[in-house]
């Protein structure tokens, strides 16, 4: 099993199903706290029973170390773990079982999304509901090459400076991403991780099985959300996969918003999320 570090950002009463927020990269789990605490405070408004809030960091982020070789399963010739994204469930699985819970309501954004699709292939059981924001479930192809030499890259300067562009705007990013609040908490952020396990979460994802049709497998609530900026999860991308998955599947799109929704735009992907916790319970 992976360690994996849990920032638990409510306790809960111990009994209800509890939300689990998994992050995105090249950041951990505190890109989640400001969005849990209004998720905290819309689910009170809304009589909700107190369930817990657990943002755990990633494997390979924050707290949590990068896998060894060993744990990390086969490599492929290329660099890039193909036994590592299952095995990484496998991990958040028991976690959840070892707190004495059976089923949890999975978010996933961007490279948490992968996670949060794998686990209900592998693990519906575990399964209460699931939120996918500004993520995807098709593998990467022949454009994930770009990962591994972002792996390479961090590895050989052993530096955060090869993902650092993720805490800079573009022309045409969003209002929030131009922000200097948003661009020093980014960058305070990336700063702080650890260059091998940046490098370890893109070849898990390079790596990671095709997840393409498991979306429209999910037989809970779904919630997917995507900002209307995002350049590669926009609602172009998930408006139909709303809409695929079917009738069990809200969709929210966020204005003047891009990849980084649950940062961005906190409160908008908080009342989406309370919803959905509200459908499951």
């Amino acid at each position: 099993m992976f360690e994996i570090h849990n920032r638990v950002l409510r306790e809960g009463d111990g009994t209800s199903t509890p939300l689990i927020l998994a992050n995105a990269y090249p950041v951990d789990g505190r890109m989640w706290e400001r969005c849990a605490e209004r998720i905290a405070a819309l689910a009170d408004e809304a009589g909700l029973p107190d369930f817990a809030i657990w943002a755990p960091d990633m494997p390979g982020s924050g707290f949590s170390p990068a896998p060894s070789d060993a744990q990390s399963g086969r490599r492929a010739p290329n660099g890039s773990y193909p036994d590592a994204l299952d095995r990484m469930v496998e991990s958040y699985v028991a976690m959840l079982r070892e707190a004495g819970y059976d089923k949890a309501v999975w978010v996933g954004l961007s490279m948490g999304g992968y996670l949060v699709t794998d686990l209900y292939r592998l693990h519906p059981e575990a399964v209460a509901g699931v939120a996918l924001c500004d993520t995807m479930a098709s593998s990467d192809g022949v454009g994930g090459e770009a990962r591994l030499e972002t792996s390479d890259a961090c590895e050989s300067t052993d530096s955060v400076q090869p993902v650092m562009h993720f805490a800079q705007a573009g022309p045409n990013d969003s209002t929030v991403k131009h922000s200097q609040e948003f661009i020093d908490r980014m960058t305070a952020w990336i700063e702080e991780q650890n260059p091998a396990g940046l490098a370890w979460r893109q070849r898990m994802t390079y790596g990671r099985p095709e997840l393409a049709g498991v979306p429209e497998s999910m037989d809970v609530p779904v919630a997917v959300v995507s900002g209307e900026l995002d350049p590669t999860s926009n609602p172009s991308v998930m408006g139909p996969l709303a809409e695929r998955i079917g009738g069990n599947a809200t969709f929210t799109a966020i204005p003047d918003c891009g990849h980084f929704s649950a940062v961005e735009h906190p409160n908008t992907v908080a009342a989406a999320l309370v919803d959905l916790m509200r459908r499951v319970d």
